[in-house]
Order: C-alpha cells, then sequence, then structure tokens
C-alpha cells in the first residue's frame, strides 16, 4: 500500500501592524514585514499622512522611521502633521525619527543622461542606522520622473532601492501619484517595482461631495479583505478607515431587560427592551418620536445608566426644553454626569466624518445606551451607499460593545409609508415601534405598535396614546379599525368583527384551518 506524502506545512507571511485605525482589520493584521508597500492615489487622498502615520504608530509601539521626502521639505512635513498631532520634531531631537531630505531645490533643473540613486541609498541606509529604524517611508516617487528624463534608468534605480531596503529586513511605505481614481495605479507604471503589495487611496466625487475609500489591491502571498472601504482624515488622529468586511457576528446576547422610561411601552415589549437591543422607532413627523427618544434617555439615567443622545434635527436648547415640558430634567442629569447631549447639523460633515466622531464620543462617554434621532436627517444629506454603511458600522459598533441603541426614522407620508432609511436598518434592528396618525370620524388620532421583537413575546394590538403634559400616555387598543398600518383606516361593523375571528377560532368546527 502506497504511503501518502504528507502536506507541506503552511507559514502564513508575518505582517506588521501599521497602528492605522481600521486599517490593520482590513488588511488582516497589517503589512507584509521586511516588504515594500506601494500606496497610490490621487490628489487630495490622504497619501503622505498615511506615509507619515505609517511612522508615527509605528514610534508609538517602540518601531523608530526614517521619512524620505521627494516632494516637500522637512519643515513642510513637520508643520503640517502637526495638526495630526505627531510630535515630530520632538522624535527627531529623541532620535526616533529622521528626514532624508530629497525634495527639489529652487536652483535645481531637470537632469540629462545617466542617472542613479547610489548617493540617496547611501543617506537612506545612514539614517537607518543612526536611529536603528525598522520603517521607511518615500513620499512620493513621481516626483523622481518629473526631474529626471529617462524614466526606464529611474524605474530600475528605484527596483535597486527597494531590492536594498527589502534585504536590510525594512518595512517600507511609498507612495506614487495616479491621473484617475479609477484607471491605471500609477501616473509613472512604479507597481511593478514594488511588486509585492499595493494600497489604493481614493477621493472621488460622489453625487456632489467627495468621498475618501481605501482598498487593499494586492498582497502577495498574504490575505486581506477586498474591496473599497471609507475613510477619513481627523485632526489629532490621522486615517481612520471603517472596516466594514471585519465585522463578524460574534456578539453575545443579553436576556437583562431595560426600560423604555414608559411603564405602559414596556408591558406592550413583553417587560422592557433587551439590554444590548437595536430599537427602530418609525413614524411621520410630529407623532412622538423625539418624546420616545427623551423618554428612553430619561428612563434610563434615572435607573443610573449612562445615557447618550446625538440630535441632527433640533438643538441642545430645544431639547433640554421639551424634555422640561415634560417633567425631565436633562439639564440636571447632565451636570450628574448620567446624560451627554451631542448636535450637530448634517451637512457639518461627511457621514464618515460623523461616523468617526460618534465612535470616539462613545469610547471616550463609554454610555449604556445610545438614541440617534434622526437618522432620517442622516440620509437627506448622504448616498444610498455611504448611508447604508453608516447604518452598519454604527449599528455593528454598538453590537460589539453590548450597547442599547434606539434610532428613529421618518416615513415620507403623514399615515406611513416605507422610507429609505426602514429598508436599511429594519433587517438588523431587534425591535420596531410603529407610529402612526389616525384619522377617525373627521379626527387625527395617534397609534403605537410594536411591529417587531426579537426573541420576545410582544403584543401585537394597535394602541391608541396621548402626549400630555407627562409625556405619553398609551391608552387602549383600536377596535373595529382596518388599515391603520397601511395609512388607510377604514371602520369595520362589530358584527363583522366576530363573523371573522370566528373563523379563526381553533374551538370552533366551522373554522379556518
Amino acid at each position: 500500500m502506497k504511503k501518502e506524502t504528507p502536506s507541506a506545512k503552511l507559514i502564513p507571511i508575518e505582517k506588521l501592524p501599521t497602528g492605522i485605525p481600521g486599517l490593520d482589520a482590513i488588511t488582516e493584521g497589517g503589512i507584509p514585514k521586511g516588504r515594500t508597500t506601494l500606496v497610490a492615489g490621487t490628489a487630495g487622498s490622504a497619501k503622505t499622512i498615511v506615509a507619515a502615520q505609517f511612522l508615527a504608530a509605528g514610534i508609538e509601539a517602540g518601531h523608530n522611521g526614517v521619512f524620505v521626502t521627494f516632494e516637500e521639505s522637512p519643515q513642510d512635513i513637520r508643520a503640517n502633521m502637526n495638526g495630526m498631532g505627531w510630535p515630530i520634531f520632538q522624535w527627531e531631537k529623541e532620535g526616533k525619527w529622521a528626514f532624508v531630505d530629497a525634495s527639489p531645490q529652487p536652483e535645481e533643473s531637470v537632469v540629462t543622461g545617466p542617472f542613479d540613486l547610489g548617493a540617496l541609498l547611501a543617506r537612506i541606509e545612514g539614517a537607518i542606522k543612526k536611529v536603528h529604524a525598522e520603517r521607511v517611508s518615500l513620499d512620493s516617487l513621481g516626483s523622481i520622473f518629473t526631474r529626471f528624463s529617462e524614466a526606464a534608468l529611474v524605474r530600475r534605480e528605484l527596483f535597486r532601492l527597494a531590492y536594498a531596503l527589502k534585504h536590510m529586513n525594512i518595512t517600507c511605505m511609498m507612495t506614487a501619484e495616479r491621473t484617475h481614481d479609477y484607471g491605471e495605479i500609477s501616473r509613472f507604471g512604479v507597481e511593478e517595482i514594488v511588486g509585492d503589495n499595493v494600497l489604493i487611496l481614493r477621493n472621488a466625487l460622489d453625487g456632489e461631495k467627495r468621498r475618501r475609500t481605501i482598498e487593499a489591491l494586492k498582497f502577495r502571498g498574504a490575505s486581506h479583505h477586498k474591496g473599497e472601504y471609507p475613510f477619513n482624515v481627523v485632526p489629532g488622529r490621522g486615517v481612520v478607515a471603517v472596516p466594514l468586511s471585519a465585522i463578524e457576528l460574534k456578539q453575545r446576547s443579553s436576556n437583562v431587560r431595560i426600560t423604555s422610561g414608559n411603564p405602559e411601552l414596556d408591558l406592550m415589549c413583553g417587560g422592557g427592551f433587551f439590554c444590548d437591543a437595536i430599537i427602530l422607532v418609525t413614524g411621520a413627523t410630529g407623532c412622538g418620536k423625539t418624546l420616545i427618544t427623551t423618554e428612553f434617555i430619561a428612563g434610563g439615567a434615572k435607573q443610573g445608566e449612562r445615557c447618550l443622545l446625538l440630535a441632527f434635527e433640533e438643538s441642545r436648547d430645544q431639547l433640554f426644553r421639551n424634555a422640561t415640558s415634560w417633567g425631565m430634567d436633562f439639564e440636571q442629569l447632565e451636570n450628574e454626569g448620567l446624560v451627554r447631549v451631542v448636535c450637530a447639523y448634517p451637512e457639518s460633515m461627511g457621514l464618515e466624518d460623523h461616523l468617526v466622531h460618534i465612535r470616539s464620543v462613545i469610547e471616550e462617554f463609554r454610555p449604556n445606551r445610545v438614541a440617534v434621532d434622526s437618522l432620517s436627517a442622516l440620509e437627506r444629506v448622504s448616498t444610498l451607499k455611504s448611508y447604508r454603511e453608516f447604518v452598519i458600522g454604527l449599528t455593528s459598533f454598538l453590537k460589539q460593545r453590548e450597547i442599547g441603541g434606539l434610532f428613529t426614522a421618518t416615513t415620507p407620508t403623514l399615515m406611513g409609508g416605507t422610507s429609505v432609511t426602514e429598508a436599511h436598518i429594519s433587517t438588523i434592528t431587534d425591535t420596531i415601534i410603529m407610529l402612526r396618525y389616525v384619522e377617525m370620524s373627521g379626527e387625527m388620532r395617534r397609534g403605537i405598535t410594536v411591529l417587531k421583537m426579537r426573541g420576545s413575546p410582544h403584543e401585537k394590538q394597535i394602541r391608541e396614546f396621548s402626549i400630555g403634559g407627562v409625556g405619553m400616555h398609551i391608552g387602549r387598543a383600536f377596535r373595529n379599525v382596518t388599515g391603520i398600518l397601511s395609512g388607510y383606516p377604514q371602520h369595520v361593523p362589530a358584527e363583522e368583527i366576530t363573523r371573522l375571528n370566528s373563523l379563526f377560532d381553533p374551538d370552533k368546527p366551522e373554522a379556518l384551518p
């Protein structure tokens, strides 16, 4: 009998964490250690920031670095990166960061004839030894091609430079410019020089807004997530990516209940919300969504929970005034450290910026519950793609931290109708509470129902509610009325209701199966 040959043991390529928020999740651990990675992008796509942040994050992790600049002077790099909170000048004095200045000088003209990077390579090697560097960034390769006439010779010398850094076991980032966001990898075809790894940065015009994304195009011999992922540049932090593909359905689920802030709504939900649930409150304008949000925040604060309210439609003073009119003192709760209210115009920044800002507030405040009023306001100032990414990114962030989240959405008509918001978030929510206007006998009334609640029994009735000086009062169920949720309520005679109920009564022989 022939003996089977044991398969060769798989040895994964070692990766070096970049330290750039979100990028290590996209690259599944970082960039391959001891290799060169090309970072290509159009103007304004944050190539220089990524190159500098790669070194800054390395220094914070104990890995010194060398920055080789072919375009801007070291003085400009220091000044531009100071806004990111990186004390480059201090790191230089401490022997952790070194510049190699290869930027063009005012008197320099285009060079013709033989060209080599031997002298530059010697300077880079000297800087590496001086600070005991493990990381090197070169920004930007395109500048070399504009200063030297023979492109083939420049490519050969850049290959020699990349080869030398690899044999010194240096992990290197090289930046290069692209002419279009979707086209050739780089303007001067330098991707074959690096060969192993390519990151693409884009700053595409999406509708009337710029949208930055990052893509791991190629990691030779190493795994990575595929596709584009949004990122933004945050003062004091640098590049922050939002890796949606890294989201995993591994969060735990709790059976612990929390109050909605309204005892009658708690009863409709079978005892309250689950503490880690994502709740969607949907309804027409003016039908009580903000009131439910206010009661949700106040109810948590009364239980000693830390509560965060993110408002995108009303100002802080309006929210506090409304809460006071319903008997809730938000100002006092905020002074006690139990409530924090953050208000922002949706148009004040892009959705990626909103998401990063919200996440940073949550990480700093560490709330037990979060309310967003409303998602529809954010929907109106974004594209469908970026909006969907925002919703998934925020809800998954709350789920991972087991934070209860309540979101409001506005229906397009007074009597109901599905909004874009509902279409994007309804499948990932645990609970849906629907508010509706009901026209009866020439009078406009309000109705509430728990449409969905995962993992728990709940009332199926549509109850009437009113809004008074103490908040929301939920009353009896509507009787002899159909079509409320569809927006076309109709009165049905009592005898007809009795007949229809009898058709579904299992105790009667004539009932439907």
